[in-house]
């Protein structure tokens, strides 16, 4: 499986982005880059990761640093895949 590849898929989902996030890079920047990654939006999107990984994501197992960059969100996934 394609991680990162997976990860955009959901980034553009979730965020409606129409398939710009197959432009990104790993060093793409997220929150604070992208206006439509609010706190709803992250919501959203640890609970599409949840189910498109099949794993459970506790609340201190995140914070914003999780959220800064495409490449620190596919970090955290594949951690959390081991």
């Amino acid at each position: 499986m394609d991680t990162k590849k997976e990860v955009l898929s959901i980034l553009d989902e979730v965020l409606n982005l129409g398939g710009a996030s197959a432009q990104f890079d790993l060093d793409t920047q997220l929150l604070g880059a992208l206006p439509d990654l609010d706190s709803m939006a992250v919501v959203g999107l640890i609970n599409l990761l949840e189910e498109r990984f099949e794993f459970v994501v506790e609340d201190d197992e995140i914070d914003g640093s999780t959220f800064a960059s495409v490449g620190s969100l596919v970090d955290f996934v594949n951690a959390k895949l081991g």
